[in-house]
């Protein structure tokens, strides 16, 4: 009997969220790192000087980390982020003109889903937000989940310097 090959699932795309909606959930992230921060300045017995430090470790126990790539040429950006552990029903994205946003909250998950989860302990929610170097346009993004790979490809704003050039003659 021959072992079964897995074979790459096929890109799943993804439908960026109104970004108002979104900032509402990012800000409800927020809170819960701010209150855990302050839970931990409580634990010390209110000791000043830590604030940096209890707000990292709020965040790491709070959020799992996400490796991101950005690539750019003269007319997109390509960004790849590891959100491995995530379903589609899981992430929510935002697409504004000069950033992007990941935001992941896990679900109790079944046996299928188990497999993909990198450590039954790790942090249950996921939120980067990147900021662009170039305003892009966002109705022509496309947004990508594939075997754990969330991929944005989003076109800058503006035209060639080619085509600029001849505007204005006759």
């Amino acid at each position: 009997m021959k072992a079964k090959t897995s074979q790459p699932r096929s890109p799943v795309l993804l439908r960026p969220c109104d970004p108002e909606t979104l900032q509402e959930d990012i800000q409800e992230i927020q809170l819960a790192i701010a209150r855990r921060a302050f839970e931990l300045f409580e634990a010390r017995s209110h000791e000043h000087g830590h604030d940096w430090e209890d707000w990292f470790q709020a965040q790491s126990e709070l959020l799992r980390p996400v490796s991101i790539a950005v690539s750019e040429t003269a007319d997109r950006f390509s960004i790849r982020a590891n959100v491995l552990g995530f379903s589609q029903k899981e992430l929510k994205v935002g697409v504004e003109p000069t950033r992007v946003a990941i935001l992941g909250r896990k679900r109790a998950s079944g046996a299928a889903e188990a497999q993909e989860t990198p450590a039954a302990d790790s942090p249950a929610h996921l939120l980067q937000v990147v900021d662009l170097s170039s305003e892009i346009d966002p109705r022509c993004a496309v947004v990508e989940l594939q075997s754990g790979v969330l991929r944005f490809e989003l076109s800058k704003v503006g035209k060639p310097e080619a085509m600029a050039v001849g505007a204005g003659q006759a």
